[in-house]
């Protein structure tokens, strides 16, 4: 299974997300959505699943959770957008959500993929919508198959090329 991971799109939805998105069988949205129609493009897509970040308005709060925890091919996933821990890091997320072998989060716009606690993957795809903080904006994939770790990479979308 592969996933489309996206977050702080901020209510842009850049075309490359398209591109980078074209092949993709799930995608996560991990807050700062922007209008919910921007849930709605990306369901042409794949099915999502999204929470709402600090920036999403109260129509996105009533219909999304703050975290999301769901099982896909196996693994035990956390989607959050992270600012209920501050300044989240791969070990407060651990801390937070012992249980998950992988989390996917937010806020802080800085692409991010790592192991934590040895087996727990963590991803922050970026910010892919409006360039903030001198940072350019990305998006992630993380392939799932039972019985091996996950297997993922952030993907720039400035001039991207399909790969």
């Amino acid at each position: 299974m592969r996933l489309g991971v996206i977050a702080d799109t901020h209510g842009l939805l850049r075309p490359e997300v398209f591109q980078a998105f074209a092949e993709v069988d799930h995608i996560l949205h991990a807050g700062d959505v922007g209008p919910p129609d921007l849930l709605t493009e990306l369901e042409t897509l794949a099915p999502v699943t999204a929470v709402y970040g600090n920036t999403d308005g109260l129509d996105l709060r009533a219909r999304l959770p703050q975290v999301a925890s769901f099982e896909l091919e196996g693994f035990d996933i956390v989607l959050t957008h992270g600012d209920q821990l501050g300044s989240p890091t791969p070990e407060k997320l651990n801390a937070a959500f012992p249980d998950a072998q992988i989390i996917v989060y937010g806020h802080t716009h800085k692409p991010l993929l790592t192991i934590v606690d040895v087996v727990v993957t963590v991803m922050n795809p970026g910010g892919a919508g409006q360039r903030r903080f001198g940072l350019p904006p990305s998006v992630g994939i993380l392939e799932l198959e039972p019985g091996i770790p996950p297997r993922g990479r952030v993907l720039p979308l400035l001039d991207f090329e399909p790969a």
